[in-house]
């Protein structure tokens, strides 16, 4: 029997195979049920029908079925000889009914030849407050079977993990309430904005005072909007001059993790407030008034640039994985805002190079003479580390600076260690994460977040990657 890692795969040669779901039972631990979901090279699945689970216990193919639960264990069977010519991958889900999988001790996954009972494979897997789970996938390659060792967790439920496959669902709750412009002093969880005493700020600061561009359209904002996005440039243009910059002028592109382990974040408007105060970034370095910025899951979309005299309505409008309820059939989808992106297309998966890739083009396409800072946010679960370091270490000659951003305790593979990587002319990537963005300070946040990007300026022009 082969041990996996999370992110390892291996060739199933068995022509039927039978997934056991296990953990230790007992007192105080929730309920564990295993599911599986059926999914197009797109993917996606084709129908409700294409996922498994204990109200729908068997597909219409017999390829997959439920085959029951025993105190400690639940398995899903899977036929890959049986499985129909478009079906491409079979994920292979659990949800905790009670509490979260970070109650659930001894959680593993264990890989079985359903004839001869051999075992083939074992996931030992760790998991937080999630209560849901992708816990691994087999999917075709080069006309043969292979298995992937997934251990990625989902705060939104099964319901929320299989809707970003594609399954409908009902019973959908008001969409968040978007995060209100000016931040609750009272409010732990909404970082205090940064005001300035009269007549003097608390730390002393080398005078004269930082220079504040006023970006185009800021005028059209709301004041109590206006005023926040002036205190936080104020801090930018702060952060910035610690680091002996007092003139700097950059494109700046924001990237937005939407997997699926994402949707608590976007739930409680962290990732809305994340993007508001990247808005002030964009808003201080670049005065055209624009961000341009991605989503990404399985596959990466561009969002409409943000217009920062538009800034509310885009963060309504684009700040988004979609709908999370219970489980329907046949609901038609929503109809989208002009502009807005179909969140099922996005997926659900960690892949991180695909919108980096992206983004390199978009750079190479559309040259400025400025340098260009990427704040790319993701929660982890990062496992495609070859591809990324690829595509990374590609970029070092390109004009722009990668500045990852962690939301909480992960996985970030060669998100965190790329920044001590030998080989390259100058150091283009800087990582930090956080365990609660909402409690970090606008002062202490801009001062990490911009505590690299001056150096890389000076190496690249002294390398002449920079004009």
């Amino acid at each position: 029997m082969t041990t996996l890692h999370k992110g390892a795969n291996l060739p199933v040669g068995a022509a039927s195979v039978r997934a056991v779901l296990g953990w230790s039972a007992g007192p105080g631990v929730p309920d564990v049920d295993a599911s599986a979901l059926l999914l197009t090279a797109a993917g996606r699945v084709r129908s409700d029908d294409d996922f498994v689970f204990y109200n729908q216990p068997r597909h219409a193919s017999g390829a997959v079925r439920h085959l029951g639960k025993q105190p400690g264990t639940d398995t899903i069977g899977v036929d890959l000889g049986s499985l129909e010519p478009g079906i491409e991958r079979v994920v292979l889900c659990a949800s905790a009914d009670g509490g979260t999988f970070g109650q659930v001790p001894g959680l593993h996954l264990r890989l079985l030849d359903a004839v001869s009972g051999a075992d083939l494979a074992r996931f030992d897997m760790e998991a937080g407050p999630e209560t849901a789970f992708l816990s691994g996938e087999l999917y075709r390659r080069a006309g043969a079977w292979k298995f992937r060792a997934v251990g990625q967790g989902y705060a939104s439920g099964l319901a929320g993990l299989a809707r970003d496959f594609g399954i409908t669902v009902d019973d959908e709750p008001p969409p968040a309430a978007p995060r209100p412009p000016a931040p609750q002093p009272t409010s732990p969880a909404v970082p205090a904005p940064v005001v300035w005493p009269d007549p003097a700020p608390p730390a002393p600061e080398p005078s004269p005072a930082p220079t504040v561009r006023m970006a185009k359209g800021e005028e059209q904002l709301p004041p109590d909007v206006r005023e926040l996005l002036s205190l936080r440039k104020q801090q930018v243009a702060v952060s910035l001059r610690k680091q002996g910059v007092t003139a700097l002028t950059a494109r700046v592109i924001l990237v937005l993790d939407a997997s699926g382990s994402m949707a608590g974040h976007y739930t409680r408007g962290t990732v809305a407030g994340v993007a508001e105060r990247m808005a002030a970034v964009a808003a201080q370095l670049d005065d055209d008034g624009q961000m341009q910025a991605w989503t990404f899951a399985t596959n990466p979309a561009r969002l409409p640039d943000l217009e920062i005299g538009e800034l509310p309505a885009w963060l309504r409008l684009h700040v988004r994985v979609g709908q999370i309820g219970l489980f329907g059939r046949r609901k038609p989808p929503k109809g989208l805002v002009p502009g807005q992106i179909d969140m099922r297309a996005v997926g659900i998966g960690n892949e991180e190079q695909k919108v980096i890739a992206q983004v390199r083009a978009f750079v190479r396409d559309h040259p400025v003479p400025a340098p260009t800072l990427v704040l790319f946010f993701s929660d982890g679960g990062v496992y495609r580390n070859a591809e990324i370091e690829r595509e990374l270490r590609e970029a070092v000659e390109e004009p722009l600076f990668w500045q990852f951003i962690g939301l909480g305790r992960a996985q970030y593979g060669v998100l965190e260690y790329f920044d001590t990587l030998p080989g390259r002319r100058v150091d283009n990537v800087g990582f930090f994460a956080v365990d609660d963005i909402e409690r970090l300070s606008d002062p202490e946040l801009y001062d990490r977040l911009l505590s690299e990007f001056p150096s890389w300026v000076r190496a690249a022009r002294a390398a002449g990657i920079l004009r």
